[in-house]
């Protein structure tokens, strides 16, 4: 699951140090958050059955911390690394204070506040000695109350005001910002703190305990961006330069490493459960070459095709998302070097991801040097990688034929059963607009219409047994790029058991070849190959195959209102038959 982290807030500053010999247990192993209160206490049962001493704390801004402890400092900092070293807890859990906790929701009946973090708590030990002590003492001299720690002292309204004045442009949007990322504020970013930005801030302040005076004082601006930047504790960001290719920027180092350069990338790739990638992008070129990165990108299974894009004369923005992960890409054309990045982001983290964002953004510097054009990785030979990356694979091809002059295609049901997306040669997206379920058969139509070279003639004449016969297709599912013609036999006409709309094949057909016309001598469509049919536990032998027959087919074609064409002609030969085949039949492909 993804593990959204958040950072404590800070409502006082300037604690004075313990005078006691004994550490105060004020620490704690902050090791997850999440922003609901059901869901907190969910995950703190859970984490209950496998670890002691979980506690649950509201920590503002609608965020719940689910916590270890209280321990000692020293304490904490073991345990957080014995239970990390051990796979217990998420690898970006942190050490906290107790200062930063409000409610405790968890346990239940474990007292609304986390225990006192004061100097004067000396532990479990100590106070066993000191009650033993009293009992041997028979005239024990009562102890004064310890002295309260100092708290800084907080502003008056016109303290604030002034403290207030002293920030700078950058410093009042930022707390604008803030405020409008906590829901708080709904105006522009503009640095003048007018009605809308005062009342803003006087919201935050009752919702934070605070007397709403809409003033922020020194303690609660620091509050406040304290909670604006919990969701980034637990990334590990810090400036990562990169010589090789020529770019310095943010990057979160608790889950991202570098792995490789496989020009035009720098692949910095996954280290945590998280999933999150990084690429830096670097290499020479001129405006050509930024465009031709564009569309390279495009095909890549990194870059989801859902999300928005946008291509300018000297650079581009690419974002693609699915149900697993969101991807963001930038580059930028400057002085004949192509730089930028992308971002690789577990999908449903989108307030963690969004921030990480801006700072990446925001940090991204270009520095002398482009990645060298001349390396080539061996691990990046492949037919379907691009410098390392993955080009994006269809869930799986098979074969259709042009039916009729506006590009409507026949093939199996079972290619473009459950497909997010169906494609025609791999570019033009179609539409399924009828199917035969018992037959195995679907009608597509492109979105586009389209100009075939040839359209199938079906043949509905009833062949003899053990003629020749073809079936034209995609067997290696678009790995090559034209069909190629499977020779075989008529071994029967009907199916195995009995089925009228079958004939059956002596045929070593593959799975690409489903929904490939078959053919006889002359070209002419006797069938359609479609998946075997056995019974259960059945295992056909190699070389039997199945086609539905072309009157079946002309039944299924009528109901869609496409006129089926008929057709004679004379015997080919078969280079002539493949090249007739490879015009009326089209590579169909189902898209995640």
């Amino acid at each position: 699951m993804i593990r959204v982290f958040a950072a404590l807030v800070l409502f006082c500053i300037g604690l004075a140090q313990p005078l006691h010999a004994q550490e105060p247990r004020d620490a704690w192993v902050q090791i997850e958050a999440q922003p609901s209160l059901l869901q907190a206490q969910e995950r703190a049962r859970d984490y209950s059955e496998t670890l002691s001493d979980v506690n649950g704390f509201d920590i503002g801004a609608g965020w719940y911390a689910i916590a270890l402890g209280p321990y000692t400092l020293q304490e904490a900092n073991q345990q957080l690394l014995q239970l990390r070293r051990a796979g217990r807890i998420p690898r970006d859990s942190f050490v906290a204070r107790s200062f930063g906790f409000g409610q405790r929701f968890w346990p239940v009946g474990g007292g609304a506040q986390p225990p006192a973090a004061t100097s004067a708590e000396t532990g479990d030990d100590a106070q066993s000695d000191a009650q033993a002590e009293a009992q041997t003492d028979p005239d024990p001299q009562p102890q004064p109350a310890p002295e309260p720690e100092p708290q800084a002292p907080d502003e008056t309204p016109a303290e604030a005001r002034r403290s207030e004045a002293e920030l700078d442009r950058a410093g009042r949007e930022e707390l604008q910002i803030a405020l409008q990322w906590a829901g708080y504020y709904q105006g522009r970013i503009d640095a003048a703190f007018g009605r809308g930005t005062r009342g803003a801030m006087a919201a935050w302040q009752e919702a934070n305990g605070f007397e709403p005076t809409g003033i922020l004082t020194t303690l609660q601006r620091a509050a406040l961006i304290r909670q604006y930047n919990a969701v980034l504790d637990g990334l590990g960001l810090e400036t990562v330069t990169d010589a090789e290719a020529g770019i310095e920027m943010l990057m979160p180092t608790e889950h991202v490493a570098f792995a490789r350069y496989e020009p035009p990338f720098a692949h910095y790739d996954s280290t945590s459960d998280l999933g999150a990638r990084v690429l830096i992008i670097s290499e020479p070129g001129d405006q050509n070459t930024l465009f031709g990165l564009y569309e390279i990108m495009q095909t890549l299974e990194i870059v989801p095709l859902d999300g928005p894009r946008e291509r300018q004369a000297d650079s581009f923005t690419l974002q693609g998302e699915n149900e697993r992960f969101v991807s963001y890409t930038e580059a930028r054309l400057r002085d004949g070097a192509i730089k930028g990045f992308t971002l690789i982001w577990p999908a449903g983290d989108e307030e963690r991801r969004t921030r990480l964002l801006d700072e990446m953004r925001a940090s991204l510097t270009v520095l002398d040097g482009t990645l060298d054009q001349g390396f080539v990785s061996e691990d990046a030979q492949a037919v379907d990688l691009v410098a390392g990356l993955q080009i994006r694979r269809p869930l799986r091809s098979r074969t259709g034929f042009f039916i009729d002059g506006r590009g409507a295609v026949l093939t199996a049901l079972e290619a473009v059963q459950n497909c997010g997306r169906i494609t025609l040669d791999g570019d033009t997206e179609a539409q399924i607009v009828a199917e035969d379920a018992d037959l195995g058969v679907a009608v597509l139509r492109p979105e586009t219409p389209l100009a075939p070279m040839q359209v199938a003639a079906f043949q509905t004449a009833t062949p003899r047994l053990q003629a020749e016969v073809a079936a034209a297709g995609y067997a290696y599912e678009g790995l090559l790029s034209a069909p190629s013609l499977t020779f075989g036999t008529l071994a029967d006409l009907q199916g195995l058991n009995g089925e009228d709309s079958l004939k059956r094949l002596e045929m070593a057909a593959l799975p690409g070849n489903t929904g490939g016309p078959i053919l006889d001598s002359s070209g002419a469509v006797l069938g359609m190959l479609v998946p075997g049919k056995a019974p259960d536990g059945v295992r056909l032998p190699e070389g039997v195959s199945f086609a539905a027959k072309a009157e079946a087919l002309e039944a299924v074609l009528t109901e869609a209102g496409v006129t089926a064409q008929r057709g004679t002609g004379t015997d080919m030969s078969p280079e002539a038959l493949t090249d007739f085949a490879a015009r009326m039949t089209v590579l169909v492909s189902c898209w995640e």
